[in-house]
């Protein structure tokens, strides 16, 4: 177990000591681990409180919902653990007055029994409490009665809706009743992709195969319902949004919000393509989305996974998601457009390359670039291998792309050589991310430019066009022979094709001293330490392989091998 903390045992408590110092709304009870608003007026000015909580573990859930317009106070327990009786009631307390109190709890044994008790002596106290148990768990229909379903990310949603009314002035009855209603309309599942570890542990809570997933789970870190085979993410979404729609009678025509919760290890990345999937499926049905929120809102430690959550909206509850709210882990306003909105990029007239009469290179030039499209598909695996030692494992990716980029130019592209060589520069642009595609697409049109209106170049035109295009890399980039970039590969290349040219060497000879001078250039890298890059972040640990970049160049150059004579 790997986790940035000191003693298990003090986790929660220097946790919300943490997060009262970040934000100054909140106050940390000293006696219990409760943090509570900062801002309250005297028991007798206050509104009617709301209070939530349960074990630790649900960060930022649910001290980050504490401000005005959510939860007056949370309460933490230990990792995944009910907090106790006394902690409850030392909340209520502190944040309640004769207007009454709201817990809102979800539908564990442990919190149920705890904040129970907890309403019952406050209400000995003279403070009238309401007890609100939320089960939006659908995963379990056909298991247990819909009043046993667990609780889960859901409960976010009912903490803005009882924040909101009671912030409004509603009474403790109200509050209740529109909390309560809206648990009743509420839906939610999960998925997950691996287990979490609970500090206390110190070992995952299950295994899972590198192909299986859990279907159906909790949020304390336990497995799901179903245990099956990984799918693509819309198909996932798709069964999730299916069984909640299908529990909660979702039809043509109702009006919902959505909110696509990660369970701690889940990149935004993946959660907006879980929310673009589960936009479009509800769309798909006649269900209109006024409101969606995706984020970490009520995770299990650090589980890769996420949760989908569904709760039917009339006028008064989209009002009361969208009322005035201030707390460290809510995102404000959640309203969204019918559908997404597309904004056209202009760009400048294209060429009319179509009306350029296909010289006597034509043939030759798209064999040429169709063979090097060829070579990076074959060297995708062992060029994505070598960069992933050095940095972010994309290249193979990024060159396959320029091969799909190549393959996809129009006959008109291949005219002369200047077209070619634009083209291609051209495409590699729009379809390489990273470093690689500028670099190649300088190279490209500066090698391009030598050649203008040349349907076939002379000899002396295309070594001009290969300076040109080297002499490119160094400048656009500011590396330098030395530096482990390709340019490793690039100049000791040029070099020896201009002196394999100037000994009178035939072109064919000539290119191919340029590429055992390139290869040998690219192997030397193994033992430059890096100067730029991603690579010159690890330092001495690059050494050892050549760079991926350098590699690439080789792959290119004995791809037109065949076609320089």
């Amino acid at each position: 177990m790997k986790k940035l903390i000191n003693n298990p045992r003090n986790i929660v408590r220097e946790m919300l000591e943490g997060q009262a110092d970040l934000f100054p709304g909140q106050a940390l009870l000293d006696s219990e681990d409760v943090i509570v608003r900062a801002d309250l007026p005297s028991p007798g000015e206050r509104r009617v409180a709301v209070i939530s909580g349960g074990g630790s573990g649900h960060e930022p859930a649910h001290a980050g919902y504490v401000g005005p317009g959510l939860l007056t106070a949370a309460v933490a327990g230990d990792v995944f653990t009910s907090p106790s009786v006394d902690a409850i009631l030392a909340a209520i307390r502190a944040a309640a007055g004769p207007a009454g109190v709201v817990l809102i709890v979800k539908n564990y044994t442990g919190d149920r029994l705890n904040f129970g008790l907890a309403a019952e002596l406050a209400k000995q106290e003279g403070i009238p409490a309401e007890v609100v148990v939320v089960a939006d768990d659908v995963a379990l229909q056909g298991l247990v009665e819909p009043e046993r379903r667990r609780g889960i990310a859901g409960t976010v949603l009912i903490h803005k809706v009882a924040g909101a009314a009671a912030e409004a002035g509603r009474s403790v009855t109200e509050v209740a009743e529109l909390a309560r209603a809206a648990a009743a309309d509420l839906g939610s599942m999960g998925v997950a992709l691996g287990a979490c570890t609970v500090p206390s542990a110190g070992k995952p809570g299950f295994e899972l195969g590198e192909a299986e997933i859990e279907l159906g789970l909790g949020i304390h870190g336990e497995k799901g319902v179903e245990r099956t085979a990984m799918k693509p993410v819309d198909e996932l979404v798709d069964i999730m949004l299916d069984a909640i729609i299908r529990d909660r009678a979702l039809g043509a025509g109702a009006r919902v919000a959505l909110l696509v919760n990660g369970l701690g290890a889940t990149p935004p990345m993946e959660l907006a393509i879980v929310a673009r999937r589960a936009l479009a499926h509800l769309r798909g049905k006649g269900i209109a989305v006024a409101w969606a929120q995706a984020g970490d809102f009520l995770t299990a430690l650090e589980m890769p996974g996420c949760s989908l959550s569904v709760l039917r909206l009339g006028e008064e509850r989209l009002g009361l998601l969208e009322a005035p709210a201030s707390a460290p882990a809510w995102r404000g306003s959640g309203l969204i457009g019918a559908e997404r909105r597309v904004a056209t990029a202009s760009r400048p007239a294209a060429a009319a390359i179509e009306a350029v009469v296909p010289g006597p290179l034509a043939a030759m030039l798209k064999q040429a670039a169709l063979a090097v499209a060829a070579a990076f598909e074959a060297a995708e695996a062992h060029l994505t291998d070598l960069d992933a030692r050095a940095g972010d494992g994309d290249l193979g990716a990024s060159m396959m792309r320029g091969a799909a980029a190549i393959r996809a130019l129009p006959e008109s592209a291949w005219a002369t050589p200047a077209t070619a060589l634009s083209a291609v520069g051209d495409g590699l642009r729009r379809n390489i991310a990273g470093s690689s595609g500028p670099f190649y697409a300088t190279a490209l049109l500066r090698a391009a430019g030598r050649l203008t209106d040349q349907p076939q170049p002379d000899a002396g035109s295309w070594d001009e066009a290969f300076a040109a295009a080297v002499a490119s890399v160094g400048e656009v980039g500011g590396a330098r022979p030395g530096d482990r970039t390709m340019l490793d590969a690039l100049d000791p290349a040029l070099s020896a094709w201009m002196a394999a040219r100037q000994g009178g060497k035939p072109i064919a000879e000539a290119w191919a001293a340029a590429v055992a001078a390139a290869e040998a250039g690219a192997s030397a890298t193994a033992s430059m330490m890096p100067k730029l890059g991603r690579a010159s972040y690890l330092g001495a640990r690059a050494l050892g392989s050549p760079d991926g970049g350098a590699v690439a160049i080789t792959v290119w150059m004995k791809a037109l091998a065949p076609f320089i004579r």
